[in-house]
């Protein structure tokens, strides 16, 4: 493999995973991030005995994400999410129900009408309509299990991973597993049962666990940071310009005002939609990405909120509480965050992180922190046994927080492909498509570095 010069464009997950694969094959990196710190949504405080996460949670330990724990060093300060925060809850009715987490669970469960176990039975032999395009996700889930299964498990858990809209996100390009599963095997229910059978098979365990770090999740970013030549991260600099040619030339301003051009072998862009979408390319500065913009993204805020064990009537024994929109409550959700991991909460205490806002709440996610305590305590009061202000508070606000794939995202991701494909040594990643998880991110990075090393 040929040692180049590459520039990476954004300091998030994805532009870390890339940078470090780069330089770990060999290659010269210079990574460009706009703020003073890398790691993006990756944040995490420590204040005294209280552990805040200001993005995810929790890692899903996937084969990408163990692999990249092992070789960053990085076991030793592992930790296991709990096994009882398979436990999620739902409301209904204003009450909190266990999410069943099995076909069969779902037939036992008290959250569904008899009407609805019905339809979950015949589901396995009934095959969905012939779909000659894509469909919402919404659809695509009442054609298999009807309303009552969209709005009380499907959509809460969509919520909890898109902040979306299942109305309009893409059941194609937004869940994957669902569209391959619906192909290969009509039932979903069939689908789920066969491939937990091939995976007892094969000897594999059900599905990836949670893990985090003893220090949170910014330890991964963090480490990934370390991982590099001092010359290699070059904080508070905006990218300016892109210039193709012989090489790229990358115009650069630093937060002082000044500006200059570095030019580079190849580029990976790590940047977000919104900022490729606005970034000037080639000498007559055209937005060729402008179609980006037109991406959504969910604002979200987040606040952790600390209190007296005594506080708090619920156990808290689980990883948290989906809130359907059909209920008409102030927030998205609630993480147990000191039940998920410890150390996330003093000793006698116990930490909630509350999910507020999303694409049907918009206005709930720009709430200031004392206006968004105020919208949620009494949903707190009621569904938890919360009493009393909390003890400690952290408030996080993501205006431009997760891209949602909506119906019609293929489009987008075409006039990507076509672009790039005019440019070989230009690779466009990012959570807008390759996926929004941290493993997705991490991938996608690594992966389009891989590919660096292929160019003629």
């Amino acid at each position: 493999m040929i040692p180049r010069r590459i520039a990476v464009l954004g300091g998030g997950v994805t532009g870390l995973a890339a940078a470090y694969r780069l330089t770990r094959l060999g290659h010269e990196v210079r990574l460009f991030e706009r703020s003073g710190q890398v790691g993006g949504a990756l944040a995490t405080e420590r204040d005294g005995g209280w552990l805040v996460e200001k993005g995810p949670n929790s890692l899903q330990d996937t084969p990408i994400v163990a692999s990249l724990v092992r070789e960053l060093g990085l076991k030793a300060e592992c930790i296991i999410a709990d096994p009882a925060v398979k436990n999620r809850y739902v409301v209904r009715g204003g009450q909190l129900q266990a999410i069943p987490l099995s076909p069969s669970a779902m037939i036992f469960s008290r959250l569904f009408s008899v009407r609805t176990k019905l339809r979950l039975l015949t589901e396995c032999f009934t095959r969905p309509p012939v779909r000659p395009s894509d469909v919402s996700a919404a659809d695509f889930v009442r054609d298999h299990f009807g309303t009552e299964v969209l709005d009380y498990v499907f959509q809460p858990l969509i919520s909890g991973i898109y902040a979306g809209d299942p109305s309009r996100l893409s059941a194609r390009e937004a869940f994957p597993r669902w569209w391959d599963l619906e192909r290969t095997y009509g039932s979903l229910v069939m689908g789920q049962l066969a491939t937990a059978r091939e995976r007892d098979e094969r000897g594999e365990p059900p599905g990836p666990g949670l893990i985090s770090f003893r220090s949170g999740l910014q330890t991964l970013s963090d480490t990934l940071a370390s991982r590099l030549a001092s010359t290699a991260l070059v904080l508070n600099t905006t990218v300016e310009s892109l210039r193709p040619g012989p090489r790229w030339r990358v115009g650069v301003r630093d937060r002082d005002g000044s500006a200059r051009e570095e030019t580079f072998d190849a580029v990976v862009s790590a940047l977000s939609a919104p900022a490729l979408a606005k970034l000037p390319f080639g000498g007559a500065g055209e937005r060729p990405f402008s179609f980006l913009g037109a991406v959504p993204h969910a604002p979200i805020a987040s606040l952790f909120l600390g209190f007296r064990r005594d506080q708090v009537r619920h156990s808290l024994a689980g990883f948290g509480v989906l809130v359907p929109a059909v209920e008409k409550r102030g927030f998205l959700g609630a993480i147990f965050s000191s039940s998920l991991f410890p150390g996330r909460a003093p000793e006698g205490h116990v930490a909630i992180t509350v999910m507020a806002g999303g694409i049907l709440q918009p206005a709930v996610a720009a709430l200031s922190a004392e206006e968004l305590w105020t919208h949620v305590r009494s949903d707190l009061e009621t569904l938890l046994g919360i009493h009393g202000d909390p003890v400690f508070c952290r408030h996080t606000y993501w205006a431009e927080g997760i891209p949602q794939y909506n119906l019609g995202h293929d489009r987008m991701l075409a006039g990507i492909a076509a672009f790039a494909h005019s440019y070989p040594s230009l690779w466009i990643a990012g959570n807008f498509r390759y996926g929004i998880s941290v493993p997705d991110c991490l991938q996608s990075g690594m992966r389009r570095a891989e590919n660096v090393g292929r160019l003629p």
